[in-house]
């Protein structure tokens, strides 16, 4: 049987063509979906414990894209916070990659990380973590302070955030004259004065009651549709699912199932 030689001409073809392709491969791996918002890639978190390592997320795989209201589930130890913290920028991936706003976060130095923070994502936190001694107006008005922004803008987007969660009549309360739902409701103002493209909420509703969970649930649902805000919980309370439009279900570490919610259109 006779064989092509392959000449140098051809030889010269043949290295750009893997070397186009290598590119192209290496620009897919590196670079992340335009429409995402958020994109998971075999990701994996472990922490030492002594001589050995435990093992917190294993071959992750997700995306999000703009405008999703979807939740992190599972119990205690399912790994739904680890995940939420390396999305948030607070932690960072022992393996694989998490990319968040086109920015992968692994390669994120700190100052570029508290960046990404400061200027794109929105933080609600299951015990406020309100400055107690400031009132609702210097809460809510704090992240802009960090964005230096004028005071005439930020006091119009400070009342702007205020009036979405309906409190506008208690500018000059502080946090201990307030009910804990009402606490809740300044935690949302502040995650969304900057109107962020993610706002990242761990367990929001585990220190209120059923009416106040209501309540501050309907809220993030009307700004998830009026401004097109992502939402991702972590969660396990049955009160948040029964609103989220995307389940991710984690056991282990792993996810388990991942499945959307078909949204009535009589409920709008």
């Amino acid at each position: 049987m006779g064989h092509k030689t392959l000449s140098v001409d051809n030889l010269a073809v043949y290295v750009q063509c893997e070397s186009s392709v290598t590119k192209k491969e290496t620009l897919k791996q590196m670079t992340m979906d335009n429409n995402a918002i958020i994109q998971i890639r075999d990701l994996t978190k472990s922490f030492p414990m002594g001589k050995s390592a435990f093992t917190a997320l294993s071959d992750i795989n997700l995306s999000l894209g703009k405008g999703e209201f979807t939740g992190l589930i599972g119990p205690s130890g399912s790994g739904k916070t680890t995940l939420l913290n390396i999305v948030g920028s607070l932690d960072t991936p022992t393996s694989g990659e998490a990319w968040v706003l086109n920015q992968s976060v692994g390669r994120l130095t700190a100052r570029e990380a508290a960046q990404l923070r400061k200027e794109s994502l929105g933080f609600i936190f299951q015990s406020y973590n309100l400055l107690v001694v400031h009132t609702v107006f210097e809460n809510v008005e704090f992240p802009l302070l960090l964005l230096k922004i004028g005071a005439a803008e930020r006091r119009k987007m400070v009342m702007d955030a205020l009036e979405w969660v309906g409190l506008t009549d208690k500018v000059r309360s502080k946090p201990p004259q307030l009910s804990g739902g009402e606490c809740q409701r300044v935690a949302i103002a502040r995650a969304m004065v900057k109107r962020p493209s993610l706002v990242l909420a761990d367990e929001p509703t585990a220190n209120l009651d059923a009416a106040n969970s209501h309540h501050i649930l309907q809220t993030m649902v009307k700004l998830n549709e009026e401004l097109k805000t992502t939402f991702l919980f972590a969660t396990h309370d049955e009160k948040v699912i029964g609103y989220l439009r995307r389940k991710i279900y984690l056991l282990d570490g792993k996810v388990a199932q991942d499945e959307w919610v078909k949204v009535d259109q009589t409920e709008k």
